[in-house]
C-alpha cells in the first residue's frame, strides 16, 4: 500500500482554495456590476441636473452672454451647445425623476473605447452590449436635449468611461481573513483524517505472513477505524490460509509416501523385467512429484528461522557443488554480502535456478553484487533461451516447455515456481529475460535489511 503522489490533504486543500477563489471572483464581479450600474446612474443624474441648471442660466442671461456661459461649463467629457434643433430627436430613456423639466429628451449611444466615435455593435453581440451598458461597463455617450425659452435647444453630450475597479480595504481584508481561517480549519480537520491514513498505510506495508499484525491506528474517523479492523482481519485470514495450505500439503505428502513405498516393494517382486522397470520408474516419478510439491509448500512456509548468511559465499559453495556433477559454473568474485535468510530455503531456490541453467545452457556464469539495500544475483547461460511469451508462464506450477515425457530432461515443472515462491517469501523475486547474444538470464533480487517484507505468492 502506498500513499498517492500528492497527499490527500494537499489535494483537498487545493480544491477548497480553488473553490474559495472562484467564489471570491464571482463576488467581486457582482460587486463591480452593481457598483458600475450605481456610478453610471449617478453620472446620468448629475449630468441632467447640470444641464437643467445651465438651461436656467441661459434663459435668464442676455443672448450675448450665451457663448461665455457655454465656454465656462464645457469640459473634456461634457460638451454644451445651443442650436435651433434638438440633438436627441426622440428620447428613449426613463426620466421620471425629472418630470418637472419640460420636454427633456435623453438617450445613450455606444462609442468606441479607442477613438470615442459612435459605433454599432454586431447584431450577434447586441445582448452582451446591452448587459454591459446596464452594468456601466461599456463606454457610452449620454445625450440630452432641453428646450430654451426663446425656442432654441440646449444640447449636451457627456461621455461616460468604464469606472475603475477598486477593492475597498475592508473587503480585501475580510477576504484574506476568511481565507486564512478557512485554510486553518481545513488543515486541522483534514490532518485528523490523513494522519491515521498515513499510519494505516505504514502498518499495512509492514504486513508479514509469519509475524503478528502490526498495531493499527485506532484514532481518527470511524471509517479509518473500520478500515484498520478490516486490514487486521485480512492479515489473519491470509496467515491462516498460507499456514493451512502448507499443513495440508505436508500431510498429503506424508500420507502418500507410505503407499508409494509399499507399491515399490511389490513392484520389485514382479518377475517380468520390462513390467517391473516401468512400474518402478512410474513410482519414482510419483515420489519425485510428492517431494517437489512438499518443497514448493515449504518454499512459502515461514516456519524456518532467519540466519545471517554471506550470500556470496553461499553462491560459491553451490557452484562448486553443482560443477562436480554437471557443466562448470563460473562465479564472479564478490565481497561479503550479508543478509538474513532462511538458509535451507534460499539454498533450494538458488540450486533450482543454477541447475536449470546447467540443464539447458551448459556454460553458466553467476555474479553477485550489492545495489543499495538489496543484493542482485545474475545467472546467465548460453542455451536456447525461452520464447518471450513464456518468460512468465514457466513460473506457473507444473508448466514444462520441454515436450518430452522424460523426467531427466524436463522435470515435473516445479523447479522455477519453487524458486520464485521462496524468493518472494523473503521479500525478493526472480525475473527471466533472453540475452541479446543468446541464452537465458535469471536476475534474482533479495533485500539485505532485517525487516524483510515478503511478497505473497500469486
Amino acid at each position: 500500500m502506498r500513499l498517492m503522489p500528492r497527499s490527500l490533504l494537499g489535494q483537498l486543500a487545493l480544491l477548497v482554495l480553488t473553490a474559495f477563489l472562484a467564489a471570491q471572483v464571482i463576488s467581486v464581479w457582482l460587486f463591480a456590476d452593481e457598483r458600475g450600474a450605481a456610478i453610471r446612474a449617478a453620472q446620468r443624474f448629475e449630468t441632467i441636473e447640470r444641464a437643467s441648471a445651465v438651461a436656467g442660466a441661459l434663459d435668464t442671461a442676455p443672448t450675448t452672454s450665451r457663448d461665455s456661459i457655454l465656454a465656462a461649463v464645457n469640459s473634456r467629457l461634457v460638451r454644451f451647445s445651443v442650436g435651433d434643433a434638438p440633438l436627441v430627436a426622440v428620447g428613449d430613456m426613463d426620466l421620471t425623476p425629472f418630470e418637472d423639466v419640460d420636454d427633456i429628451r435623453a438617450t445613450e449611444i455606444t462609442i468606441s473605447p479607442h477613438d470615442g466615435q459612435p459605433v454599432e455593435p454586431p447584431q450577434a453581440f447586441a445582448w452582451m452590449h446591452d448587459r454591459m451598458r446596464a452594468a456601466g461597463v461599456a463606454p457610452v455617450e449620454f445625450r440630452i436635449s432641453l428646450p430654451l425659452a426663446d425656442g432654441d435647444w440646449l444640447n449636451v453630450s457627456a461621455r461616460f468611461q468604464r469606472p475603475d475597479l477598486q477593492a475597498p480595504p475592508a473587503l480585501l481584508g475580510a477576504t484574506l481573513l476568511s481565507l486564512a481561517l478557512l485554510m486553518a480549519a481545513l488543515w486541522y480537520g483534514l490532518g485528523r483524517i490523513t494522519r491515521p491514513l498515513r499510519q494505516l498505510a505504514s502498518a499495512a506495508d509492514g504486513f508479514d505472513i509469519d509475524a503478528p499484525a502490526p498495531d493499527m491506528p485506532r484514532q481518527g474517523p470511524r471509517e479509518v477505524r473500520a478500515l484498520s479492523d478490516a486490514l487486521g482481519q485480512m492479515h489473519a485470514r491470509l496467515t491462516g490460509m498460507v499456514g493451512e495450505r502448507t499443513r495440508m500439503l505436508a500431510a498429503l505428502g506424508h500420507d502418500l509416501r507410505s503407499p508409494i513405498t509399499a507399491l515399490r516393494i511389490r513392484a520389485e517382486m514382479v518377475e517380468d523385467d520390462e513390467t517391473r522397470e516401468r512400474m518402478v520408474a512410474t513410482l519414482a516419478e510419483m515420489q519425485e512429484m510428492v517431494d517437489s510439491t512438499l518443497a514448493y509448500a515449504r518454499g512459502v512456509s515461514t516456519d524456518q528461522p532467519m540466519e545471517q548468511t554471506d550470500l556470496g559465499a553461499l553462491v560459491r559453495d553451490l557452484a562448486a557443488e553443482l560443477s562436480e556433477t554437471g557443466p562448470q559454473i563460473k562465479v564472479t568474485p564478490s565481497g561479503p554480502i550479508d543478509a538474513a535468510l532462511r538458509l535451507a530455503a534460499i539454498r533450494r531456490a538458488l540450486r533450482n535456478l543454477m541447475e536449470n541453467a546447467q540443464r539447458y545452457g551448459h556454460a553458466v556464469h553467476v555474479s553477485v553484487q550489492r545495489i543499495g539495500n538489496r543484493a542482485e544475483l545474475v545467472i546467465e547461460d548460453n542455451g536456447p533461451g525461452i520464447p518471450a511469451g513464456d518468460l512468465e508462464r514457466v513460473f506457473d506450477p507444473f508448466t514444462r516447455l520441454e515436450t518430452s515425457r522424460s523426467r531427466d530432461t524436463g522435470g515435473i515443472g516445479l523447479g522455477l515456481p519453487i524458486a520464485r515462491a521462496i524468493l518472494r517469501a523473503h521479500g525478493g523475486d526472480v525475473i527471466l529475460s533472453n540475452r541479446a547474444e543468446g541464452g537465458l538470464q535469471a536476475t534474482v533480487s533479495l533485500p539485505l535489511e532485517q525487516d524483510q517484507r515478503p511478497n505473497l505468492p500469486r
